[in-house]
């Protein structure tokens, strides 16, 4: 923005990561928005650095961090591509100082989600495991399938990321299982099936299977297949560039400068 004293103040957790420097030039790039402050952990070779520099900008005079509390307490708005346990740590900070929360983190589980809705009864937060329009759009598909379609039709979800991601299934292959379960009207918990190795016998219907693939710089590729006996469904998302998943993020704490605390998904800020 050229006038740097107006917009929502926003900063960045994990502020020297991939993500984290996607996101600090994606706000800068964003009317009503700009970058207020960045953090990494404690002892990070990193801690000192230019935001702007970090993220191959100009330098922007504001230095990387290393207290969250004082980041949170400074700023509207916080976004934040972290660890499920430093993404639960931020989330109290963001109640405790009563500041939105974007949290893109993958990994997180039934426990972890559950803790993002007790900080949310303190603050607006937003949490989706991806964060992309078109992967939301995806979700709401796969739903309709697995509701229209009768057990019968075996539901396969197959992803692939780069080599150095440390979660399998990812976060959003888990989002889809979950589109699909509610589909059918089922915990996903009870239907799925993550792993296959040696002899399984013949798979059980009405199981959700995944399959997971890791190797080279793939940013994200998610295919849901519905197979029934003589036909088959595929339905697919590919991410080419992690800008979407940064541009989604600051459109969510845009989106929830002044709604009321609570836990919100991605379809609540696309109106889905």
């Amino acid at each position: 923005m050229s006038d740097m004293t107006i917009g929502m103040k926003v900063g960045i957790v994990g502020c020297a990561g991939r993500m984290g420097r996607m996101l600090i030039r994606i706000v800068g790039e964003t009317d009503g928005a700009r970058v207020a402050g960045g953090t990494e952990r404690p002892g990070s070779e990193h801690a000192g650095a230019d935001l702007g520099t970090l993220a191959g900008l100009p330098p922007l005079g504001m230095r990387t961090g290393e207290d969250a509390d004082a980041l949170f307490a400074a700023v509207d708005a916080v976004l934040d591509f972290t660890t499920p346990k430093a993404s639960l740590a931020h989330a109290k900070l963001a109640a405790k100082h009563r500041k939105i929360h974007v949290v893109g983190t993958t990994g997180m589980g039934n426990d972890d989600v559950a803790a993002l809705k007790r900080a949310a009864a303190e603050t607006a937060i937003v949490f989706a495991p991806n964060m992309s329009l078109g992967l939301n759009l995806l979700l709401a598909l796969v739903e309709r399938a697995a509701h229209s379609l009768d057990a019968g039709w075996d539901i396969e979800i197959v992803e692939m990321h780069h080599r150095m991601k440390v979660d399998a299934p990812s976060g959003t292959a888990l989002a889809l299982g979950r589109a699909a379960a509610k589909g059918r009207g089922v915990p996903l918990d009870e239907v799925a099936v993550k792993t296959r190795d040696g002899v399984t016998g013949a798979r059980e219907t009405g199981t959700i299977g995944f399959a997971t693939l890791r190797g080279g710089d793939v940013v994200g590729e998610h295919r849901v297949i519905l197979a029934a006996d003589g036909e088959r469904i595929e339905l697919g998302h590919v991410a080419t560039d992690r800008a979407i998943f940064a541009r989604g993020a600051v459109r969510a704490a845009v989106w929830a400068k002044g709604k009321p605390a609570g836990l919100y998904a991605m379809k609540d800020v696309l109106g889905l």
